[in-house]
């Protein structure tokens, strides 16, 4: 029995690390490879609209709507558009204030932020269609955007891409190991997944704010028709398995705001799992087979399948085998005084090794990424310990996501810095 937990936990991080090497692989790219040149000066300059679905945001949508007028893009190519979502405060007269057209939606069986979109890209599709938007650019209230956003974007969507996604950077990174996890997870994603993903010319994967859709693609859809609770991950993998390349634009910065309370971060959380879970249910068959078929995106509908399954069930996995081992252990009274510490330590190295994996991605997000990460240098080496711990806290979230059900939540934001504030 002992050999056998062994071998197992042996097997399982070989397993996980097999699965993930890839990953390994973008992180070479992203150090190694040549950086392309700059984007030439684009052929034309679109026009667009920005999409804010918000609810009861008016704390913060001021300063995202501020920080739009204060891009350096041509400001009559840009027309910015606010759903206020079943909104029970006053940010559809704050972002009115701000100059933002505002659309009142009241709807509390269709909840969620899919339908707010669908909500107004049905009335910019008819009622604005004159205005003739190429593309839309879809933000959370909670967002900041450096002023070059638009401009670097437009560069890239130039380029012929339908769907780009862009640098995702922290409002609060500094407020505790909580925020910080999130804001090391997001620019990990940035740099070393979505970054090599577009210099390695296969697809992106949008990540719930900060991306730019063509118009096109809302057309041909009838609107936004992702409701489970990850929209965003369902619309990348849907558009994946259609042979859809999402782009990225690391040039154009966006400063998000992360939960800072465990009890806001469980619930985010818990709904992220539990949409995973959704749209591996939907999406996971056909997404299998994109991978072995010769016409579709191969090593993307791979990458998005690793993006949406193992890595949860692998650890539930262990965690199951371990406890059960232990708990035979307990209860084993011949070979207690053996099996227990060796099973004890096995479990501790499994952790061991996991920790060491996910602090080595952060350490080296964070040594890479050291300029763009307002923090102070003793609170970004500190959360660099920290952030395995957070990762591993997604295990107990993701065993209650299999059994509770789930409701898209608000998420309070109360970071009212502008974007000079922010840097």
């Amino acid at each position: 029995m002992l050999s056998f937990i062994n071998t197992f936990n042996l097997v399982i991080f070989v397993l996980f690390t097999v699965l993930y090497s890839y990953q390994i692989g973008y992180a070479g790219v992203a150090l190694l490879k040549r950086k392309a040149k700059k984007h030439p000066a684009p052929k034309r300059l679109h026009r667009y609209a920005v999409v804010i679905a918000a609810r009861n945001e008016s704390n913060v949508i001021g300063q995202l709507i501020q920080s739009i007028r204060n891009q350096t893009y041509p400001s009559e190519l840009v027309d910015v558009y606010v759903v206020a979502d079943n909104c029970t405060d006053n940010t559809a007269d704050v972002a009115r204030m701000a100059g933002a057209t505002v659309y009142e939606r009241f709807n509390k069986r269709l909840v969620g932020k899919g339908y707010a979109l669908d909500f107004i890209f049905k009335i910019l599709e008819t009622s604005h269609k004159d205005k003739g938007y190429e593309g839309y650019f879809v933000f959370d209230a909670d967002n900041l955007l450096d002023e070059h956003y638009i401009e670097e974007m437009n560069k890239t969507f130039d380029q012929g891409y339908r769907v780009l996604t862009s640098y995702r950077n922290s409002k609060n990174y500094d407020t505790n190991w909580i925020s910080a996890g999130y804001s090391l997870w997001f620019l990990r994603e940035s740099k070393y997944l979505n970054n090599p993903r577009m210099m390695l010319h296969t697809s992106c994967a949008i990540s719930g704010t900060g991306f730019l859709i063509s118009s096109d693609i809302i057309r041909e859809q009838n609107g936004w028709k992702y409701h489970l609770l990850t929209e965003d991950i369902e619309f990348s993998i849907d558009h994946v398995i259609q042979g859809e390349t999402i782009g990225y634009c690391g040039g154009a910065m966006l400063y998000d705001e992360q939960p800072t309370t465990f009890e806001q971060s469980w619930n985010q959380r818990l709904r992220w799992s539990k949409g995973f879970y959704q749209v591996m249910r939907k999406y996971g068959v056909s997404l299998f087979r994109s991978i072995f078929h010769k016409d579709k995106h191969v090593f993307a509908s791979y990458d998005m399948f690793m993006t949406i399954m193992p890595a949860v069930f692998v650890s539930l996995l262990s965690v199951v085998v371990n406890a059960g081992f232990l708990f035979l252990a307990l209860f084993s009274l011949d070979s207690i005084p053996q099996m227990i510490p060796t099973t004890i330590w096995s479990i501790c190295s499994l952790f061991i090794n996991f920790y060491v994996f996910i602090y080595a991605f952060g350490l080296l997000t964070t040594i890479t990424e050291w300029k763009n990460i307002n923090c102070s240098a003793g609170k970004k080496i500190f959360y660099t310990f920290t952030f395995p711990i957070f990762m591993f806290t997604y295990v107990p979230i993701a065993v209650a996501a299999l059994f509770r059900k789930v409701e898209w939540k608000p998420i309070t934001h109360n970071v009212t810095k502008s974007i000079e504030e922010v840097r």
